[in-house]
Order: C-alpha cells, then sequence, then structure tokens
C-alpha cells in the first residue's frame, strides 16, 4: 500500500513532532532555538511492510537521527535506517521562517528490497519560530542573546544568572520617597537602575496574528519587581504590583526591550530570587515557555578599612570647638566634610547611632545606600530627607512594636570587619558584627533589623557581647584600622589591663604623682590615686573579661591570631551592681579612621615630661603602621555623654572592588 502525502502529516506537541493522522491546522511551528522537535514514533505510524526509512530537511533545519551504535552501525551511502533500531529524529531549525511553512521535513519508508521499494513518504511543513527571553545572565552588563539555562542562578566566580538593583534612590524628584515606593512613570536616569530584558519574537507575522506572547510572574514576585517596555519615549508599566500577566504585542519589531526593577531586598522571608516566565500559546493551549531568573542585590556594609568618600557631623549648640578640630583633621585626609544643621538634627549629635552607610550594586550600576536605623530621635528624618537622592538609597527596618527597640539598636552596635577568611571559608566582603546580650541576658538588636542583614548572605554576621556596657555598643571596645602587612588591617581592643600596666610602668619609673584630666575643671586624679583606687581597678578586671569574650569570638569567627590584634589602654567605671560600665576617661579605641588619619578620642591622661603617656603609648603602637593619630578633645561634647568621636561622626566609604556575586555562599 502506498502512503499518500496528502493522508498523513505530521501532528505537533509542545516541542515534539510525531506522525499521525491530519489536522485541520495547515502549518507545524517549532520555538528555535530553544527546544528543537523531535520525531518519534516512526514505527507505529510507518506503512505495512516498511523495515527502513531515510529522512531529508530543507537548508534551513538540521536533522538528526539518534540511535545507539551498540545496536546499528550508521548506514553507508545508499543505505537507509533500520526503523525498528532508531530511537528518534531530532529536528532543528537554523533559524527563523520568513513565511508559514517555508521549510519541511521529509520521511520515507522502503520495504525489505532496499532503495527501490518505496512504500510511501510523509512531509511535514514547519513554520520555525524564534522567540526567546534573555538577561544578562553572565553579568557584563549587558544582554546575552539566545543562551539556554537562564532559569538557575549560581554563586562564584563562575557563576551565570541575571542581577537586580533595589531602586531604593529617588531620581523621579520625590523628596523623600523611594522610586521603588513610588508609582510614576520612570525617568531617563531612573532606568539606569533597573536590568535591561529583551524579548525576541521572530517569525511569519500571521504567526503572531492567532498566537500570544505572554510575560508572567507569580502573585508573590509581583510585589518585588516591575517590568518596563520601553514604546518611543516613555517606559510602560507591564508587570509587578497588581500586574502579574501581560500580552506582548510585537509590533513588526523581531527584539524588544523591557527593563526590570527590583523592589525589595532579601529578607527573612525572601530569599532575593525571582522569576520572569514567557509563555507562547494558541487559544488556551502552550506551545512553548521559559523562565529566567534574577537575584536581587544585597545591601553591603564596609569596614573603616575602605577609603573615606565623605565625613559626616552634627552641628549643635555644644560642639563648635570640636567641629573646629574635626575640620582641620578631616581636611588632612582630603576628605569632605558635611555638617548637618541643628535645624536637620534636632540636638541630637549621635549621627553613628542613627544609621550605617553601605551600597548595592549590579554588574551595571552601583550606588551607596543608607540604612536607616529604628532608633528614631532627632536625626529621625535626616537619612530620608537629606540623604535619600539621586543616585544615593535609602532602606530602612522597623519592629511592629516600636516599644521593643533598645539601645542595641543603634548603629554603634553595628560594624563589619574587613575581608577574612575563617575556619576554611573565604568572607571577602567582611562578615557584619552586632551586639548582643549572648547568653547573659535577654538583651538584643530587633529581630527584623538582624534578619535583614542576615538574609543579604554576603557578609554573614556574628554576634558580640556588649551589653555588659552601659550603652551597649561594640564601637565601646573595637575598631579596626588598615596596615600594610599581614591581614590588611589590625583590629583594635580596648583593654583595661593594657592600661594598668602603663600605669604601673610610670609609677615604678618615678611618676606616681603625674595628674589625668589636668586643666579639665573636673575631678583630677594622680597615678597613684588610679593604681589605689579598688573599686575602679575591680570594675576593668571585669570588664576585661567581658572583652576577653568577645576577643576569643573574634579570632575564632574572623580567623584572627594575637598578632592581628592591638590593646588600646581604657579603664571602665561600673555601677554599683557591678554590670554596667562606661569609660573612665576618653576611649581612644571610639575612633574616626581615614585611611592612614585617625581621629582619635584626647584621652587627657597623665602628662609625663610635656606628654600624655597614653597617648604615647598608642602613638608607640599605631605609628609603626605607617598611621597618623590626630588626638581631638571630644570631653565636654561628647565623652560626658556617654560617647566618642566616633559616636559622634559617620562616613560614606568606597565599595570594594571584589564583586558580591563571585562570593562562594
Amino acid at each position: 500500500m502506498t502512503l499518500r502525502k496528502d493522508r498523513w502529516r505530521f501532528a505537533a506537541c509542545p516541542g515534539v513532532l510525531v506522525i499521525g493522522r491530519p489536522q485541520k491546522s495547515p502549518s507545524i511551528y517549532t520555538s528555535w532555538p530553544l527546544i528543537p522537535a523531535l520525531i518519534t514514533s516512526l514505527s507505529c505510524s510507518a506503512p505495512r511492510g516498511a523495515v527502513s526509512f531515510d529522512v531529508r530537511g530543507s537548508s534551513s533545519l538540521d536533522v538528526i537521527i539518534v540511535y545507539d551504535p551498540r545496536a546499528v552501525n550508521k548506514p553507508k551511502k545508499g543505505e537507509k535506517w533500520p526503523l525498528n533500531k532508531v530511537k528518534k529524529v531530532v529536528v532543528s531549525p537554523q533559524k527563523a521562517s520568513s513565511d508559514l511553512n517555508d521549510s519541511k521535513v521529509k520521511v520515507s519508508y522502503y520495504g525489505s528490497q532496499g532503495k527501490e521499494d518505496l512504500l510511501g513518504s510523509a512531509v511535514l511543513y514547519l513554520t520555525n519560530v524564534a522567540l526567546s527571553l534573555d538577561v544578562d545572565i553572565f553579568r557584563t552588563g549587558s544582554v546575552t542573546l539566545r543562551v539556554r539555562e537562564k532559569d538557575t542562578w549560581s554563586w562564584g566566580h563562575d557563576g551565570k544568572g541575571a542581577i537586580l538593583l533595589v531602586n531604593c534612590d529617588s531620581d523621579r524628584n520625590i523628596s523623600g520617597v523611594t522610586d521603588s515606593e513610588d508609582n510614576g512613570a520612570p525617568n531617563t536616569a531612573d532606568v539606569k537602575d533597573m536590568s535591561p530584558m529583551i524579548l525576541t519574537a521572530e517569525g511569519p507575522d500571521e504567526i503572531f496574528d492567532d498566537h500570544k506572547v505572554i510575560l508572567q510572574i507569580s502573585s508573590s514576585d509581583a510585589n518585588r519587581l516591575r517590568v518596563y517596555q520601553k514604546r518611543r519615549y516613555q517606559y510602560v508599566h507591564v508587570l509587578g504590583k497588581s500586574k502579574v500577566s501581560y500580552e506582548v504585542k510585537r509590533d513588526n519589531l523581531d527584539e524588544i526591550p523591557f527593563f526590570v526593577e527590583g523592589l525589595q531586598f532579601p529578607d527573612a522571608d525572601f530569599s532575593g530570587l525571582v522569576y520572569i516566565d514567557l509563555i507562547f500559546q494558541k487559544d488556551e493551549s502552550q506551545i512553548f515557555s521559559e523562565r529566567v531568573v534574577f537575584r536581587m542585590a544585597p545591601w553591603i556594609m564596609t569596614p573603616n578599612t575602605q577609603k573615606p568618600l565623605e565625613v559626616y557631623v552634627c552641628n549643635v549648640k555644644t560642639n563648635s570647638e570640636f567641629i573646629k578640630l574635626l575640620s582641620d583633621f578631616v581636611e588632612k585626609a582630603r576628605c569632605p566634610l558635611t555638617k548637618v544643621t541643628y535645624s536637620e538634627n534636632r540636638g541630637d549629635q549621635w549621627i553613628q547611632d542613627e544609621m550605617e552607610f553601605g551600597y548595592t550594586e549590579a554588574p551595571h550600576k552601583r550606588f551607596p545606600v543608607v540604612l536607616d536605623s529604628p532608633r528614631n530621635q532627632g536625626l529621625k528624618n535626616f537619612p530620608v530627607s537629606e540623604v535619600l537622592g539621586p543616585d544615593f538609597g535609602y532602606v530602612t527596618r522597623e519592629p511592629e512594636d516600636r516599644n521593643t527597640v533598645n539601645t542595641l539598636d543603634s548603629f554603634g552596635n553595628l560594624e563589619v570587619s574587613p575581608p577574612v577568611t575563617a575556619g576554611g571559608k573565604s568572607y571577602p566582603l567582611g562578615r557584619i558584627l552586632i551586639g548582643d546580650g549572648l547568653h547573659m541576658g535577654n538583651m538584643q538588636m530587633s529581630q527584623v533589623v538582624r534578619d535583614f542583614l542576615g538574609a543579604q548572605q554576603v557578609q554573614t554576621p556574628v554576634l558580640l557581647f556588649s551589653t555588659w556596657l552601659y550603652v551597649g555598643h561594640i564601637d565601646e571596645f573595637m575598631s579596626f584600622v588598615p596596615a600594610p602587612d599581614r591581614k590588611g588591617f589590625r583590629l583594635l581592643l580596648a583593654s583595661p589591663r593594657s592600661c594598668l600596666q602603663v600605669f604601673t610602668q610610670k609609677q615604678k619609673e618615678g611618676h606616681g604623682d603625674a595628674v589625668m584630666f589636668e586643666g579639665l575643671g573636673t575631678t583630677e586624679y594622680t597615678i597613684d590615686d588610679i593604681l589605689a583606687d579598688e573599686t575602679l581597678k575591680q570594675s576593668s578586671e571585669i570588664c576585661q573579661e567581658s572583652i576577653n569574650l568577645n576577643r576569643k569570638i573574634m579570632k575564632k569567627e574572623l580567623g584572627l591570631s594575637e598578632d592581628d590584634i592591638i590593646d588600646i589602654p581604657i579603664l571602665y567605671k561600673c555601677d554599683s551592681s557591678m554590670e554596667c560600665a562606661e569609660s573612665f576617661f576618653p576611649n581612644m579605641v571610639n575612633m574616626l579612621v581615614l585611611g592612614k588619619y585617625l581621629g582619635i578620642p584626647k584621652p587627657f591622661g597623665p602628662r609625663i615630661s610635656g606628654s600624655c603617656c597614653l597617648e604615647e603609648k598608642v602613638r608607640s603602637l599605631l605609628e609603626p603602621l605607617g598611621l597618623r593619630c590626630t588626638f581631638l578633645d571630644d570631653f565636654a561634647t561628647y565623652h560626658q555623654f556617654l560617647g566618642e568621636v566616633h559616636c559622634g561622626t559617620n562616613v560614606v566609604r568606597k565599595p570594594f572592588s571584589f564583586s558580591w556575586w563571585e562570593c562562594d555562599i
């Protein structure tokens, strides 16, 4: 029996072509280059008596026979394929069709007599449609077209997957509102914060007249991203918020540009991954689909060792002399100084406690982002009203119950180390350090803030013990400074033991009558007085034990040795219960680090031969590292209010040169 081609045809399933009875539709389509068509069921659809076959395709098609070489040999010239031993035939288009049915595949069936015994043939007419949704999978800053594996995201130097910035700056000229919160149309500057995405839809116009090309997101991702389509001179919001599906009109464009905007940073309930689906369908029948994935870029803190770009300080009614000293110091470091006016700070001088500067980054863009603490005192409005702006982002996390906010929520209690390696794991962006009660009590930084910091993944937080302090902030006992050797930095730890050793040595040298706080108009103490004060000595010994605990934690979690740590002299005085401590004299570890220039609280220690012995001790420890020490008088303006230079200043720093997506997570 002869198989007539007008009675037989190939019928289509998504990504698969099989031989079958005629259908009403005159055309079959493939989606190129993503899913090649498969011709299967060759045996069951062959005419009776057929034992072999041959297949040929148009020049625009690649036709590949899939077989097991252990079961069958590839036919020589003039021979045919055995019908019952071929697994499948793969038809892969090389380009999109210009017209309907402009490609074809012909299968010829033969009987036992070979070439002369042609039993019939079937012809498949194909229309090839090129559909692809493409993003910056290789993280080069631009879209790479027609690549595979866009639906998975991987970390590391060889990782793949696109990245979204959270559009948390304010380019749309709406005061106090981030672009991610604004529902207005983006402008040209705003679009630069978004990630490009290109939809390719090639093929005859007739195909797109009765088939739909749809972009789709999940309802959960609708609050985490927005998608805009560029149409001439405007950007039209097509996905996100209330819009979860969008039918794309090709408008005779083969490549349709879109821009994707991130709306939320990773958090406890959000891994950071968002997905966009491309669907090609006729009526309700889905013919082809693919998915792209983005990871939301994290918020990243910068340590003291990064280059300073701008210093902030608050102008209040009592610190004009300090600001003069600070201005001279900052000028040495060639760093601009921003003075926050009284109307902006409302008498709140603790700008370190109110906010923490960091940044966010994608391959195509990065900008600084201020993290606003839930502290909310006089500086409450400053980060959003004065810092937020074009290419300067803003983010905050606050607990629902404001009554739970405590001193540990101030960001003098939030620091980050330089890059370290610990326990065999590298942390190229350092590790966040948070003061906590640990097992000594229930006091903690708010859960929403800790969850946010941990969810960024690239700077895994470490908890330190800080509630032994009256204020409870870790910048009261630690700091980092740059160094030219070893790991590139030193950890500075406050050390009552070191201070007592200095004073004991000076007493032995005959300087027991040297006076501390001389000329300040407050109670003065000699070295002999201090060493004879058992309560002060007991307080400092108790505090030393708490610092030793933190020393042990940081040596383990930051991979430090004793050679990486420098002890800075300090004494603490405790309350009557010996549970809460404050600095007895200006705490030199609470310093402002601007590259090699250190702005250190002036300790007003005992003067010997015209020099403060505490200043001399610190110089001997730090200046061999190439650091330059400037001692700033903050006694009346900050120290007496339980803070120091670091507490009263804040710094925007240069981002890391290392790209966060290259971390091995």
